[in-house]
């Protein structure tokens, strides 16, 4: 618990989360200019309703504020983890249904995936911060999907995307919070209780 109490750790976590709030506002604006760009290249409408997509964790949360630090962090991870693994089989799909005649569409996929990479690196770095185990890969990835008919690719496309958007807003509050000291012992709230 000392550590996590120690100015200089608490001074590494206002740090990386100012940094995740900027990497989750850059995330979210070009999730959002690449969901304008895969609504109108895809042939679907904007205003489509979208059922929950099986597999795609939800950014909505009952009882936000009575999360600890340590629970946001890791839910955040797995999502991302889940995000990622769904934006690799979006890449895949992209390419085998349009091969090289949309590249851009495949490369802000790709810029996208990147990013959700780079920012799951970055949760992992926050729960060592913490001294947190990391929960291994093989607890957190999705299912593999059914197999789904190319329409169906694009509508679970449509939703991995606003739900991501959702997510990175979700993420720069979570981050917010996790920076704010707690009043008592200055760390993040949540933070110092045992696993």
């Amino acid at each position: 618990m000392a550590a996590a109490d120690s100015p200089s750790t608490a001074l590494r976590r206002r740090d990386l989360c100012s940094r995740g709030i900027r990497l989750a506002g850059k995330m979210r604006a070009d999730v959002v200019d690449l969901l304008d760009a895969y609504v109108e290249r895809q042939g679907l409408d904007a205003s489509a309703s979208v059922a929950a997509v099986e597999g795609v964790p939800l950014a909505a949360v009952e009882r936000w504020d009575e999360q600890t630090g340590t629970q946001r962090l890791l839910e955040n991870l797995a999502a991302y983890r889940a995000f990622r693994a769904l934006l690799a089989q979006m890449l895949e799909e992209q390419r085998e249904q349009l091969g090289e005649a949309d590249a851009g569409l495949g490369r802000a996929l790709a810029a996208v995936l990147l990013q959700v990479s780079a920012f799951t690196y970055h949760l992992e770095e926050l729960l060592r911060l913490e001294s947190r185990g990391i929960p291994g890969e093989e607890e957190d990835g999705p299912p593999p999907p059914p197999r789904l008919s190319i329409f169906e690719q694009k509508l679970r496309g449509l939703g991995v995307l606003r739900e991501l958007a959702q997510w990175a807003v979700r993420s720069a509050r979570d981050l917010r919070q996790l920076a704010k000291p707690s009043p008592a012992t200055g760390a993040a709230p949540g933070l110092p209780e045992s696993p």
